[in-house]
């Protein structure tokens, strides 16, 4: 008895110190399952369908693995379900954060936190260590069920702006490849299973600070997903004016605190592909806002320079870099209420890197005094390697000048002083009352949450690829970047092409670029597209020979009180109802596939309508600025069927009568 009751004891506590833990979402969606025998492990299900299995978690701090053990010390669970209202609207005005917890604290100073949401599932480090400590290696795996297909933006290094298409193959397929975050993973349908659509799974992360992002290699096996990080520099040299490069790097990816969270790592999972753009993940897992005051923050629209080369026509004095034609801008954006116009690059001299002195041909100063007078703000363009060398004096000059935001640019990296310098330049933008538009950046990953100034980001292979790349940003990327791309949040595309080709006709031009795809198609990227400060890209003199242009991109607003995915296919089409007020504002776009869609007007309240329409003309397919404004009324409920056509596009004013 003495034998078996021993036998019993021993059985207990080992079953004691591997025990399983679970934490499932509120609406039972997805559950995610722990596992601590030989090691921290977990594994997550989407309802009944097994989405990965067993993948080990673990974090090298000065030599030390932790998650190679995993006695628990201490378990605590709870559930939220709050209501967020971002400071600039992050797809619609109110957010429920809806999860429930669990965390699990180690032997040896270190733990776990498990978040549950019936739209995805999260975890994140967390260490208890004195003083401060070297991370060597984070352990990110994803072993996935079988060797389904994959969508990753490709990265040629880790010095990248995130400016990359997509690559679809299998897990196993992908080699050498090192894909950018957001990635996406596709659960076929399983009829063994009795699982019949497709469970897409989006990976990303949230709440990167003082710490590199992280990219997703193949692994050791063939299903299996594994992270890799970039080290922390250890010399860096300049080739160009705007590039700092790594010339060798530490033996260790971040020099940190030792008591302190680690990033979230992300797994978005849905049925449905308009559950991607709906997704607030990123954001709800952002850090706590670290500003009081926000009054100040405008999102807006902005005439933009760059992309038309300051193109202008039908003016009196020589068009370019120089007063006269950003006053021009100035009259364009007063005219229309667009609330900024942006000096980009050529204000200063990028030689000198001297941002407190203007160019002769431009008087910035007076430009914001011209500009306050119109209610036109001015943002100004640098390079991040100009802003830091002059971050004593910039801010602060720039601020007492009046310029209402910066574009910031060319950082082209993720590493752990890179993402340091994205939050000290938010902090300090903040301080100033400054927007940040963050160009040649990589993927959002929650700082808006935290500094709301931080507006829009880039990261994005955008509209300005056209100039040169030659059929990149065409219809086909345009339909996998919002699911996407977009689902870590805003974009700054810069849509906005008056000059529009079909594959056919179209060139790469330099000084007067053109988009592929449709005119329709860019009116619709403003509903699809979502960036508080939002670019029209072309030249004013382009858009005044056109006003019926106008008549759209003029009040389309920039954020949105409420958004409906009416219907989605990735990579194919979407069809998005955002709401600014009483106002309903309809985009739908295709690929280079001519489509005839249904848009079901069941959103509206119940009532009558009236329905302005920008659609693609009857020969849209040969000649892409070919568009036509039809204006008729609607009711709540009724539906209308849509042609696009190849690389087409409809969008929709709706208001009511």
């Amino acid at each position: 008895m003495k034998t078996t009751l021993t036998a019993l004891i021993t059985a207990l506590a080992a079953s004691t110190l591997a025990q399983q833990y679970f934490v499932q979402s509120p609406g039972g969606n997805n559950t995610i399952e722990v596992y601590t025998e030989g090691g921290l492990a977990y594994q997550v299900r989407h309802n009944k369908v097994m989405v990965t299995t067993p993948s080990p978690i673990s974090i090298t701090i000065d030599g030390k693995k932790y998650g190679e053990t995993a006695v628990v010390t201490n378990k605590k669970e709870r559930s939220e379900d709050r209501i967020l209202k971002p400071v600039v609207k992050e797809k619609r005005a109110e957010i429920r954060d809806r999860y429930n917890e669990l965390e699990l604290t180690f032997e040896s100073g270190y733990g776990v936190i498990f978040r549950a949401f019936d739209n995805g599932v999260a975890y994140r480090l967390f260490t208890e260590l004195d003083g401060e400590v070297l991370v060597e290696a984070e352990e990110i795996v994803y072993n996935f069920t079988g060797d389904h297909p994959a969508s990753v933006p490709v990265s040629d290094g880790f010095f990248s702006h995130y400016e990359r298409g997509y690559t679809n193959l299998t897990i196993s397929a992908l080699g050498d490849i090192m894909a950018c975050l957001p990635s996406m993973v596709t659960l076929e349908p399983n009829l063994k299973i009795a699982r019949e659509t497709e469970v897409k799974v989006a990976i990303t992360e949230a709440d990167l600070d003082s710490y590199p992002g992280f990219y997703l290699v193949k692994g050791a096996e063939k299903n299996q997903l594994v992270s890799t990080f970039p080290h922390y520099p250890k010399t860096t040299y300049q080739p160009t004016d705007r590039d700092i490069k790594i010339g060798e790097r530490e033996n260790f990816i971040a020099r940190t605190t030792g008591s302190r969270a680690f990033p979230w790592r992300l797994m978005v999972i849905t049925d449905e592909d308009r559950e991607l753009i709906n997704n607030t993940l990123v954001y709800q897992l952002g850090p706590e806002q670290a500003i009081e005051n926000t009054d100040w923050i405008k999102p807006g629209k902005v005439a933009w320079d760059w992309y038309n080369m300051n193109n202008i026509e039908g003016v009196d004095f020589k068009a370019g870099i120089n007063t006269e034609t950003y006053k021009y801008y100035i009259d364009f954006a007063s005219q229309y209420g667009l609330e900024y116009i942006i000096l980009d690059e050529g204000w200063y001299d990028i030689k000198t890197n001297d941002l407190l002195d203007p160019v002769d041909a431009v008087d910035v100063q007076e430009l914001i005094r011209y500009g306050k007078k119109k209610n036109v703000g001015i943002i100004l363009w640098v390079t991040w390697t100009a802003l830091e060398e002059n971050a004593d004096t910039a801010y602060e000059a720039f601020a007492k000048w009046g310029a209402k935001g910066i574009k910031v640019d060319f950082m082209q990296r993720d590493d752990q002083p890179m993402v340091d310098f994205y939050s000290r330049c938010a902090a300090e933008a903040a301080k100033h009352k400054l927007l940040v538009d963050f160009h040649g950046s990589y993927k959002p990953a929650g700082l808006r949450r935290a500094y709301p100034n931080v507006i829009t980001r880039e990261g994005v292979r955008g509209l300005e690829n056209n100039k040169w790349e030659g059929m990149f940003s065409n219809p086909e990327y345009c339909l996998e970047m919002p699911f996407l791309r977009m689902l870590a949040g805003p974009v700054d595309y810069t849509p906005g092409a008056m000059a529009n080709a079909q594959k056919e006709n179209y060139n790469a031009v330099w000084n007067r670029p053109m988009s592929l795809g449709t005119r329709a198609h860019q009116f619709a990227m403003y509903v699809v597209y979502e960036s508080p400060l939002q670019m029209l890209a072309d030249a004013p003199s382009s858009y005044l020979k056109e006003p019926e242009v106008m008549e759209f991109l003029a009040p389309v607003p920039s954020v949105w009180d409420e958004t409906v995915v009416l219907d989605a296919k990735y990579s194919d089409y979407v069809v998005i109802a955002r709401r600014n007020g009483d106002t309903w504002y309809v985009g739908a776009m295709t690929d280079w596939t001519p489509r005839d869609l249904d848009v079901d007007f069941s959103f509206l309240p119940k009532g009558k309508y009236t329905i302005d329409i920008w659609q693609d003309g009857a020969n849209a397919d040969k000649r892409a600025t070919d568009y036509k404004k039809v204006s008729t009324k609607i009711k709540a409920g009724e539906k209308m069927n849509i042609h696009l056509a190849p690389g087409g596009g409809w969008a929709a004013i709706i208001k009511q009568k």
